[in-house]
């Protein structure tokens, strides 16, 4: 290292980067005896470049990983990549390069960026989600679910992305729109791949009563896609046909006010009408192919409610009145039965319907008084008391939906039941870059598993993109092989997986990530897993960290891993960058680079202003005055420290040093109250760093000042900066490990132990006591710490400011908060 007194921060980040992975200090070992830390960021996609925005959750998983390890915690801190996925295909097309070439070269560039951000990751566990040794495990899953029923094939309606020419999950359409591309979504018939996450439904809702550790939002977004509701599934006949009509509702006490049935077009009873009653069939398949384009969201949300009569009724099974049957643009085949029982009087929807089309209205809930009746303006949805019911006439809404359902089982026409919003994950998609789906299709044999000593089914290279599908059903000497069961020519499944499968198992993977016999060895998993901490976007709610959480209860069921089967203890989503008022991104042209803030400030700086700027959950806006405090706040810590630093070692850490004075106390307790700030915001999971980073800042103005008034030679201005880097440590690693070194440590700062406040020296012989009369202030009072209630209400009558705010009033009440405020509340 240099020894020149001015500081090179340009030299000093790329020599200690160069010296940490020549030694190794971030590697976690398997048989390290202390206790286990695993702190992740969400894994990233190699897009080609980061920038600040990038780095603000990058920095702050740094300093948790540091600052755990100074506490004695063994940290697994890994990375790597998402690789697969749509923008490689597309930059293909344009570009006319190979998707791998793409990947692997922004991989490149991003690795060389997180490691000039100086972060500490253990790089022996990097892998990316294209690599044929990652992805043979996907396909290795996929069979084990297969196996177990749980990966099936169906041919239903699904959304369709016409520019990416590929299928979608439901939680991948945003607004009627392609989550990526923003195109307008159609709905298609299509056979394709699904995981049966529905299996799991109960256990992810339960568990997420369990993740206290979660942002409550995040929770409500999965318990709301879940969407659990109880009901009750009852049937009506459907009149001159031997079918019956299945629904279900959470309201079967309005079930006298049924006034018609709502079908899809795919319902299997709309065929039977159309052979029973011809004349509608023109109508109905005019009506079902103007639907075929149309999204979920269209349908069920952003299109007015419209259908077309059958001329078909069914019969109420307790009233026994006829009622028509519709077949309507919003009920869907795939949800719930994919019929519903219209009650216009007492639901917004069937209301606005009935209006449209003159259906009758007719109310058979009223108030709990009686009052509310025909004709009503807009339907009433609230539970009350039954009228125009029969027998249940006059009961509440409540009782009334046990008595009916009770009466419609013991018909053998209904039963109680749970109904569930979330369908199965939808896995296939029509592209090139990702995991083949490890399936071949035998004309003898029907769907055949690939075994697993022919994984990985390896994608082909140099296809011909078109943006047309996939490529890969255009690849004959990939999609033709022989049946592993009977050696009979096949077909392989054109299809490649969801890329988010590659992402719902990647951090076990890491645990054990250059296994080639097993995707994992399931004690060494266990003894990682969970994750502590994960830090990531609120935008993956119901998206990876539903996704994930199914994988995991999964590998744990097949036994694979041991324990609690969630995979995530903690989740921290980091609030966003902002430039100029706007978030930072390119699509907006308001981007700062990470390489040029490097360059220009350097990456202590850089992390210290992102780290001290806001709270990490909070927004914060990118400032070139707040980067350039940050660099001043760097060099004024060299200038005061570096000359001192040879010499501080002499004083020890382990004890408190001489404190003659008033100065030396208070250089003293403000290390410490910096050194307390960084345990707790880590302990408490707040990671408020920007005030502990505040107490630093404060710690260096008393160490100025202590270096102008007491000198360099002092033994209390000696501990500080012996203890100074310790402190920085997780912060500015660069410049904490450079003053260390100058101390004459061979070994890196970053392998110690931080520093345990003193409750000697945190404490104040004085404090200051704030009076209030009535919530405003009326005089400060310097007294003893502990003063009790009584004792500071007499020190506080003794002041003229608040006496003659009191004067002839009576005091009504005290509100004391001790070593810090006693408010007097009088009486007028």
């Amino acid at each position: 290292m240099s020894d020149e007194r001015s500081y090179d921060f340009r030299a000093v980040e790329r020599a200690w980067q160069q010296r940490w992975e020549r030694d190794a200090i971030y590697v976690a070992r398997d048989d390290d005896p202390r206790p286990k830390y695993y702190v992740l960021e969400m894994l990233p996609y190699p897009s080609g470049d980061l920038h600040v925005g990038h780095a603000k959750n990058y920095t702050l998983g740094d300093a948790i990983a540091r600052i755990q390890r100074m506490l004695g915690f063994n940290v697994v801190h890994p990375m790597g990549w998402d690789a697969f996925g749509l923008p490689a295909e597309n930059a293909a097309i344009q570009r006319g390069i190979e998707p791998e070439t793409w990947t692997r070269s922004n991989i490149e560039n991003m690795r060389r960026q997180l490691r000039l951000m100086g972060t500490s990751y253990d790089w022996t566990r990097e892998f990316a989600t294209c690599d044929p040794e990652y992805y043979r495990w996907n396909q290795w899953f996929f069979l084990r679910m297969f196996e177990r029923g749980l990966a099936y094939k169906r041919e239903a309606p699904v959304n369709w992305c016409p520019v990416d020419q590929t299928v979608l999950a439901n939680e991948q359409v945003e607004d009627g729109r392609c989550w990526r591309c923003g195109a307008a979504v159609e709905r298609r018939n299509l056979a394709q791949w699904n995981f049966k996450i529905t299996d799991y439904v109960d256990r992810l809702l339960e568990g997420l009563d369990r993740l206290s550790g979660w942002p409550e939002r995040i929770r409500t977004m999965q318990r709301n896609w879940i969407g659990r509701s109880e009901g009750t599934t009852f049937s009506f006949e459907v009149e001159h046909l031997d079918a019956r009509i299945d629904v279900f509702t959470t309201r079967v006490d309005t079930v006298f006010g049924a006034t018609f049935v709502a079908v899809a077009p795919e319902h299997p009873v709309v065929a039977q009408i159309l052979e029973r009653f011809p004349k509608s069939r023109n109508r109905i398949e005019e009506f079902a192919a103007s639907l075929r384009s149309k999204s979920e969201l269209e349908r069920t949300q952003l299109m007015e409610k419209t259908g077309v009569a059958t001329g078909a009724y069914a019969i109420n099974p307790l009233s026994r009145e006829q009622i028509p049957i519709w077949v309507t643009n919003y009920v869907l085949a795939e949800y719930g039965t994919g019929a519903v029982m219209g009650v216009p009087a007492h639901d917004a929807r069937d209301f606005d319907f009935a209006k449209k089309h003159g259906l009758p209205i007719a109310q058979v809930i009223t108030t709990a008084d009686g009052s509310l009746q025909a004709p009503l303006h807009e339907a009433y949805e609230d539970d009350g008391k039954l009228m125009a019911s029969g027998e249940y006439s006059g009961m509440k809404s409540a009782a009334a939906r046990r008595a009916i359902t009770t009466r419609l089982e013991a018909m053998g026409r209904g039963s109680l039941a749970i109904n569930y919003r979330i369908r199965d994950w939808l896995v296939s998609r029509q592209r090139y870059w990702g995991t083949p789906i490890p399936i071949v299709y035998c004309p003898t044999d029907g769907m055949v598993g690939v075994p697993d000593a022919q994984l990985p089914v390896l994608l082909p290279k140099d296809v011909h993109f078109t943006g047309q599908g996939s490529p890969l059903a255009n690849d004959a000497n990939f999609m033709q092989t022989t049946c592993p069961r009977c050696g009979g020519p096949a077909t392989r499944d054109p299809d490649t997986m969801d890329t988010f499968v590659d992402s719902s198992w990647y951090f076990v993977r890491y645990l054990d990530p250059h296994d080639a016999a097993k995707p994992f060895d399931p004690q060494i998993a266990t003894n990682w897993m969970p994750v502590d901490q994960y830090i990531g976007g609120a935008e993956h709610a119901v998206l990876h960290l539903l996704y994930a959480r199914f994988f995991y209860k999964f590998m744990i069921d097949a036994g694979y891993l041991s324990g609690d089967d969630e995979p995530f203890t903690r989740l921290f989503n980091q609030g966003t960058l902002l430039y100029g008022g706007e978030k930072m991104s390119k699509s907006r042209g308001n981007v700062v680079g990470i390489d040029e803030t490097v360059e220009r400030y350097g990456v202590d700086a850089m992390r210290l202003f992102l780290l001290k700027a806001a709270p990490p959950e909070d927004a914060l806006d990118w400032t070139d005055e707040g980067i350039v405090g940050r660099v001043r706040f760097v060099q004024r810590v060299w200038r005061a420290a570096e000359p001192i630093a040879a010499g501080a070692r002499t004083v020890p850490l382990d004890v408190l040093p001489p404190m003659a004075g008033d100065a030396q106390r208070e250089l003293v307790r403000a290390l410490h109250i910096a050194l307390e700030s960084g345990k707790g915001e880590t302990l408490t999971r707040r990671f408020h760093y920007n005030v502990t980073t505040a107490k630093l800042d404060e710690l260096i103005n008393l160490l100025t000042a202590a270096i102008r008034d007491l000198g360099a030679e002092d033994a209390a201005l000696r501990y500080v900066v012996h203890a100074l880097p310790i402190v920085l440590a997780p912060f500015a690693p660069h410049l904490a490990d450079e003053l260390w070194s100058r101390m004459g440590y061979d070994a890196s700062v970053h392998l110690e132990r931080w520093l345990e406040p003193d409750p000697a020296a945190l404490a104040v012989d004085v404090i200051t006591l704030v009076i209030q009369v009535n919530g405003k202030v009326r005089a400060r009072i310097d007294t003893a710490p502990g003063i009790a209630e009584d004792d500071a209400l007499a020190l506080a009558m003794r002041e003229p400011t608040v006496t003659a705010q009191i004067d002839g009033k009576q005091v009504r009440k005290r509100i004391f908060v001790p070593g810090k405020l006693l408010n007097i509340v009088t009486s007028p």
